[in-house]
């Protein structure tokens, strides 16, 4: 990780998050971690993404370095969040998203709120609506029996993100229409054992990423044949030169 650089820590709206700011340029690339993932995942990345404009990376409330959150988070509590970032710590606009996992849900809410301020989404192994209200049903055994034993040890905390998803869901709904702005969904092609994830999972879960390319006129879906989950930690190289196809398809 020694590419990563230098984090800080600013309060925004009473909650504290810790940030990176490094690269120059446009666009400003905004990347949304996953669920419970720090901004040293995207570790790989760097520092050949920072030649490609400004980059910022940080954590949500009650991920890495940032404190629990204080209050719910709602999608639209983390969006607030994430644009009172970008304007305290001076990060201009047109705004490039890439969002890993369920961190897609709130670069799909942020498009639409912010639509005006936002170029392009890229879409890494996330999470689309239908997967929370889906997915659910199809999990196997050894799933059902994992999230048991993680409540168990670790109780959820009301506030976080996860124990609000339906909500978040709800809210991408209710918002308005996804722009018709550069999108490209790059899903994980390798298979996990079906003892782990049904047949009927990944089929849901892949009309789902179909789904999430069809949010724009402008939606491609690409497959990291090599990779699970985590196409930034096991296929790298290709992140980034779909990432630098996406900002060609961004209109200067």
């Amino acid at each position: 990780m020694k590419h990563l650089p230098k984090s800080k820590s600013i309060a925004v709206g009473g909650q504290v998050l810790r940030f990176s700011l490094s690269g120059e340029g446009s666009p400003t690339i905004v990347m949304i971690n996953g669920s419970g993932g720090p901004l040293e995942g995207w570790h790989k990345l760097y520092p050949e993404i920072e030649s490609l404009g400004t980059v910022v990376s940080y954590d949500r409330p009650g991920v890495g370095a940032s404190p629990r959150p204080k209050e719910a988070q709602l999608g639209t509590t983390v969006v607030m969040q994430l644009r009172g970032l970008l304007r305290e710590i001076g990060a201009k606009p047109p705004f490039l998203l890439v969002a890993h996992s369920f961190g897609g849900l709130h670069a799909n809410l942020f498009a639409r709120v912010y639509s005006e301020d936002t170029c392009g989404v890229l879409f890494l192994e996330a999470t689309a609506p239908d997967d929370v209200a889906n997915l659910k049903q199809y999990r196997s055994a050894m799933q059902r029996a994992v999230a048991g034993l993680l409540d168990r040890v670790s109780p959820p905390d009301p506030n976080d993100e996860i124990s609000n998803e339906e909500e978040t869901v709800a809210e991408i709904a209710e918002a308005p229409a996804f722009p018709p702005i550069p999108v490209t969904v790059l899903s994980g092609g390798k298979r996990l054992p079906r003892w782990m994830v049904s047949t009927a999972s990944v089929e849901e879960r892949a009309r789902n990423q179909e789904g999430l390319a069809r949010l724009s006129p402008l939606g491609e879906r690409v497959i990291a044949k090599g990779s699970a989950h985590f196409p930034q930690m096991t296929e790298p190289q290709l992140v980034l030169d779909e990432l630098k196809k996406l900002i060609a398809r961004v209109p200067r």
